[in-house]
């Protein structure tokens, strides 16, 4: 099977890479740094699984891209690398397209086991986690009218918002983003009325809150 591995630390895509490779049914075939190349390198090889790691500051994150892949390569499937053993994370990124939830500091094994359950259509989370996405799903099944950032907001929205509460300027998210200044205002507008917000401070504090500035 044909392998991405994207993660912002160069000795991390090493050593997957050392680990998979060793495999006789894994190749890797190209690493990224962020999201963006992540997205590129699925383009060019069209991989049967990629290896995302979820936050990969200042580039573009994981959960942002790997809702942008699945939309565009749906035969790729995700497997998201991450430190966070958080079922926010998990449960968001399960609804972004991924096929698979494992965290870094996992044996070798399960990595292994990981990748080649959901390459045979399955989907793999970490034993510890397999709990909480239970509750998670139950908790938003009997309230199913809470607030939820993730549908309120659209994909450009969520790629704005952290880098507003992070102090990032119009002119800089809209170099970053590859958009117009307008574009920016007018996105920013929208999340401040759709969050019932009236200023960055109040914009920083709900962004702390929901666990969004990492992405």
């Amino acid at each position: 099977m044909k392998i991405v591995i994207a993660d912002d630390h160069a000795i991390v895509r090493s050593g997957f890479a050392m680990i998979l490779n060793f495999q006789p049914d894994m190749e890797v075939v190209g690493t990224a740094a962020d999201g963006i190349e992540a997205y590129t390198m699925v383009a060019k090889y069209q991989p049967d699984i990629l290896l995302m790691d979820l936050s990969m500051p200042p580039g573009e994150s994981g959960l942002i891209a790997t809702g942008k892949i699945k939309d565009d390569y749906p035969d790729t499937r995700i497997l998201i690398l991450t430190m966070h053993d958080d079922e926010e994370y998990l449960f968001h990124v399960l609804r972004n397209g991924a096929s698979g939830y494992v965290l870094k500091n996992a044996p070798d094994e399960e990595l292994l086991l990981a990748i080649r359950t959901i390459h045979e259509g399955g989907t793999y989370i970490h034993p510890k986690l397999a709990t909480s996405l239970v509750r998670e799903f139950v908790k938003n099944d009997t309230s199913a009218g809470s607030e939820d950032v993730y549908e309120l907001l659209s994909r450009r929205e969520l790629e704005i918002l952290p880098l507003i509460a992070k102090g990032y300027g119009n002119k800089e998210i809209a170099e970053k983003l590859f958009i117009s200044v307008k574009t920016v205002e007018a996105h920013k507008a929208k999340i401040m009325e759709k969050l019932n917000l009236k200023s960055r401070p109040e914009l920083v504090e709900y962004a702390l809150k929901k666990k969004i500035l990492d992405f």
